[in-house]
């Protein structure tokens, strides 16, 4: 990466890149804007401080609309690539940088105003540094900055020091690297040796032959991530986290490929990367901390077509990121319909995508039945069914857990899969694997995309009659599944209550 970073920067600057190798990006869609600062009237000694800001670009060009496919052989296939380049120079945009990056991907106009919007964003955090700077002085900024990384260090060290000493594990697994085949492991060790954690990924599967690699920059942010969510919520997010714990990743494994492996479909990989990090933690953490496996994945679903003739020449391009249902707890039901771990996209109205796009959606629903059974139930997934509407439209997907399902914790059963099904309620019907690329849809089709539930925790001969009638009186739960999983005796003591529904 050094030898692709820029040598001379001036006020006014401001540099573009989004390259997992060139650049230390994660994936191509994630480009990034980094406006040095310098100190006014100390120009000469170079910047002491970066504004920088990443946004997901809806697409950055590469062989499917969206840039990222599952089965995808290497990088080449996933758009645009931008080692950090100059994009503004003196305060002036550099149009044909801007042009070249815009007209390389589906909606030119779109990447011209959210880079735009990037360069702004940066120059509010410029200012703000150096209005610090006058109030505070120089010297002072950088004591504070080299303060609050040993603060964190510190803190982190103190909470390691807490837990008992030992190697914990956990394997969580996906249905496999992108291209069919088998199951592929995602394994962590924690060490834990007085105040030091060593995070180790050794017996992880070998890198994806498809799009699923992560770098270690993904690796990196989804173990902060884990260990801000496990110990410590307030732990400030900066590098001297790192300067508490080791990672491990072993070269050439879907958690530290080689060059030129694809990794547009990352996040998934660190959604299991979580998972299995929480169940390591499983054993180190009070039993009232534990929480059942959520359903690790980042279900997306992306439509495409040409653009209607008074919109002009060109594609649009529809990306909606889905939730699913959380793991149970040893004192709650895990969350239903929601994103986990390292994903906390919105979702889009359907309001909106049916005003912007030629879409129907006909279904926006929790999935009854989806939460692992338990003394308290797993999470809900979502069911997300539209209909195109318009000739030329392509569907592709990326997921996980067809095969493989959040594991339930303390006799919990485990959650629901992830599923795509063409064309719903109709002879034509089709159950497919959530793992698609440019398939293509009829005028008049839909495509409904169900996302997992979470595992759940504990017996469920030990779920309380109430919260299992109010689950049945909400539609969370069916009859039918409430004598399987609960058995006759407690459905129908909870049958038998007035109704208690949310």
């Amino acid at each position: 990466i050094a030898a692709h970073l820029p040598q001379h920067m001036c006020p006014g600057d401001a540099f573009v890149c989004n390259d997992a190798y060139l650049a230390g990006g994660t994936h191509l869609p994630d480009i990034s804007v980094v406006t040095p600062i310098f100190q006014p009237g100390r120009e000469e000694d170079g910047p002491r401080f970066f504004a920088a800001n990443l946004g997901h670009h809806a697409d950055v060009g590469g062989a499917v609309p969206g840039s990222i496919s599952p089965d995808a052989a290497s990088i080449f296939e996933e758009g645009i690539r931008i080692p950090p380049t100059k994009l503004v120079t003196g305060g002036v945009i550099d149009a044909g940088v801007l042009n070249l990056i815009a007209h390389n991907t589906r909606e030119p106009q779109s990447r011209i105003l959210d880079l735009k919007g990037q360069i702004a964003t940066n120059e509010v955090g410029v200012a703000q540094i150096r209005d610090l700077i006058d109030r505070m002085g120089a010297v002072q900024v950088d004591q504070a900055v080299a303060d609050l990384l040993a603060y964190t260090a510190r803190r982190l060290r103190h909470k390691i020091a807490a837990l008992p000493d030992g190697d914990y594990s956990f394997t969580n697994h996906m249905d496999n690297d992108g291209v069919a085949g088998d199951k592929v492991p995602i394994c962590a060790t924690i060490t834990v040796a007085g105040d030091h954690a060593r995070f180790d990924f050794t017996g992880t599967g070998p890198q994806s032959r498809g799009g699923f690699n992560v770098m270690p920059s993904g690796v990196m942010a989804t173990v902060a991530y884990a260990i801000k969510a496990l110990l410590d919520p307030d732990l400030p997010p900066n590098s001297g986290l790192f300067d508490a714990i080791e990672l491990v990743v072993p070269n050439g494994s879907i958690l530290n490929p080689h060059y030129p492996a694809a990794v547009g479909a990352r996040t998934t990989t660190c959604q299991k990367l979580a998972g299995a990090i929480f169940g390591a933690f499983a054993e180190i953490l009070p039993a009232d901390k534990i929480m059942a496996s959520s359903h690790d994945v980042l279900a997306a679903m992306v439509m495409s077509g040409p653009l209607s003739r008074d919109q002009g020449d060109g594609a649009y391009v529809y990306l909606e990121t889905i939730g699913g249902g959380n793991g149970a707890r040893a004192v709650a039901d895990g969350m239903d319909g929601a994103h986990a771990h390292i994903t906390n996209s919105l979702n889009m109205p359907i309001e909106a995508v049916e005003n912007e796009y030629p879409l129907l959606v006909e279904e926006y629903a929790l999935i009854p039945d989806s939460g692992g059974a338990g003394q308290y139930r797993g999470g809900m997934g979502i069911a997300r069914s539209i209909r195109a509407i318009a000739p030329g439209t392509t569907f592709s997907a990326r997921a996980d857990s067809f095969i493989t399902a959040a594991a339930g914790a303390n006799g919990g059963a485990e959650g629901s899969h992830c599923r795509v099904i063409r064309n719903e309620n109709s002879s034509a019907a089709e159950i497919l694997d959530p793992k698609q690329r440019l398939l293509a849809i009829e005028s008049g089709e839909t495509i409904r995309m169900e996302t997992p539930g979470g595992g759940g925790f504990g017996p469920p001969s030990s779920r309380d009659v109430v919260d299992l009638a109010r689950d049945l009186a909400d539609g969370k739960v069916s009859d039918a599944a409430a004598l399987r999983d609960y058995g006759p005796e407690r459905t129908t003591a909870a049958l038998a209550l007035p109704d208690t529904r949310n």
